[in-house]
């Protein structure tokens, strides 16, 4: 396993304190499966979708699965 470290928004990480707070489990371990998560909506060989004018999905505080729905 990998050892690395992370700058996400206080709001994130207080969000995911509670999760795993409230599920028994480690921040390390909610950590780890929303990254799982968010890989297996992008599988590999996959082609990026272009943004067609819309904000930058990276950027736009908008939560990943919204971003990733294919509607403008």
């Amino acid at each position: 396993m990998i050892k690395t470290q992370v700058q996400i928004p206080d709001r994130l990480y207080r969000e995911a304190k509670r999760v795993a707070a409230e599920n028994e489990m480690s921040f390390a371990e909610v950590v780890r499966r929303g990254i799982e998560e968010v890989v297996q909506h992008y599988p590999a060989g996959r082609q990026a979708a272009r943004t067609g004018g819309r904000r930058n999905p990276r950027t736009s505080g908008e939560p990943w699965h919204r971003r990733t729905s294919g509607r403008p």
